[in-house]
């Protein structure tokens, strides 16, 4: 008896998700194949063998998945029109060969672009950005794409990160570019590209490039500035302003989440959203400084199914809002410069100062981790401690000098 289907396999992630796998089946033994998709149970529909509406771009993400299956059927059935009693491990070498031609280098640039070309068919463009430009940063350093696999070691990758250093790389940043690398690494040898002798991550490390989250978030009393600033006299910053409290008050809400907020979304008493990065679900109570922002916005919204003016209309496609998506949160980093200078506030303000300020802020107010961890969604408290890291040096020094009497 043999099958072939996709499933959802039944190992959980640390956020919660599964893998979504190819499994073939033959006389009662299985191997699984994978693929670049993770999703919810409620995400996918194990017997029609795909992503249901709550999955985004779930009809793209399907045409992906068809192939993927296609493609193992057409290799099964010239198996077994050779010989029916061909073995899994028979599969497995045929099915990985009927990748890309250019795969079969082993040249590592040629397996990412395929890798970049795949998650942009998938819809997830962000993912496929971050790609691209970690490629190009590679490709920079490397001075051309003739890179094979066993080129990349651990003194290539050390290189690589004095190269990024002495052009103004944070660990932040270069973390970025080595986790890209990594990823790569990891899918090559799932598809069997490369072996596993040649993976050069045992060795160099990536959990030592922490960066340093003192400059991300603001204490409770800045926050505050920026709440009761009024934009009255800068029109052009009514829109950042409003989006930096709205985020504030719905436990640090992100800026993707924000701009795919939708009014169906909006219950009476309730915001109800699925956090695009942890796939999480969140019911926010709406505070009264949300619910003003809701009701400016009923009056001066677009014509659109979005909460606020970021998408300007429905129906883009995943590139188009992802190109829309660099362009608003540039626009929103620079306005809220401004506004911290209106604020008298030395500290950097971006996009992601809000989510994590309002942790701070409520640990500045007694609140237990483990409650702030629920409510920022993590599925790990070791990431809440790593925002709670960034109380600002004049928080902790006020509460040095209270011990003086």
């Amino acid at each position: 008896m043999a099958a072939i289907k996709i499933v959802l396999q039944k190992v959980q992630r640390a956020n919660g998700t599964y893998p979504i796998r190819l499994r073939v089946t033959k006389n009662r033994k299985s191997k699984f194949f994978k693929t670049i998709f993770y999703a919810l149970p409620e995400e996918f529909d194990e017997s029609a063998e795909q992503f249901t509406k709550k999955y985004a771009n779930h009809v793209q993400c399907n045409r992906v998945l068809l192939k993927f299956k296609d493609r193992a059927l057409k290799v099964f059935a010239e198996l077994e029109y050779k010989d029916e009693n061909f073995s899994l491990l028979a599969f497995e070498k045929a099915f990985l060969s009927t990748a890309k031609p250019k795969v079969i280098t082993r040249n590592f640039f040629f397996f990412w672009d395929q890798i970049i070309e795949e998650l942009n068919e998938a819809g997830r463009t962000g993912d496929a950005t971050i790609h691209d430009e970690s490629f190009k940063a590679l490709k920079k350093f490397n001075g051309s794409t003739n890179l094979e696999f066993e080129q990349i070691t651990l003194t290539y990758l050390s290189k690589y990160e004095v190269h990024l250093r002495s052009r103004g790389g944070t660990n932040g940043g270069i973390s970025i570019r080595m986790r890209s690398i990594r990823i790569i690494f990891n899918i090559a040898i799932d598809r069997g590209i490369t072996s596993k002798e040649l993976y050069p991550f045992k060795k160099y490390k990536i959990s030592k490039l922490k960066s340093d989250s003192n400059k991300i978030a603001l204490d409770y009393f800045d926050v505050m500035k920026i709440i009761q600033w009024k934009p009255t006299e800068y029109p052009h910053l009514i829109d950042s302003h409003n989006y930096f409290v709205f985020s504030f008050y719905t436990r640090g809400m992100n800026w993707t989440d924000e701009m795919l907020l939708e009014w169906s979304q909006i219950g009476r008493k309730k915001i109800f959203y699925t956090r695009s990065k942890s796939k999480g679900n969140f019911s926010i109570a709406i505070l009264p400084p949300v619910q003003a922002i809701l009701d400016y916005y009923e009056e001066n919204s677009l014509d659109t199914k979005y909460v606020f003016p970021i998408l300007l209309r429905d129906g883009m496609t995943p590139k188009q809002i992802e190109h829309r998506k660099k362009k608003t949160r540039k626009k929103y980093n620079k306005d809220l410069k401004e506004i911290a200078l209106h604020c008298e506030i030395d500290a950097k303000v971006t996009s992601y100062v809000a989510r994590h300020s309002f942790a701070n802020s409520l640990k500045q107010m007694g609140v237990a981790t483990d409650v702030i961890s629920e409510a920022l969604g993590h599925s790990d408290i070791k990431v809440t401690q790593g925002y709670l890291k960034s109380l600002e040096n004049s928080v902790l020094d006020n509460a040095a000098a209270s011990l003086v009497l």
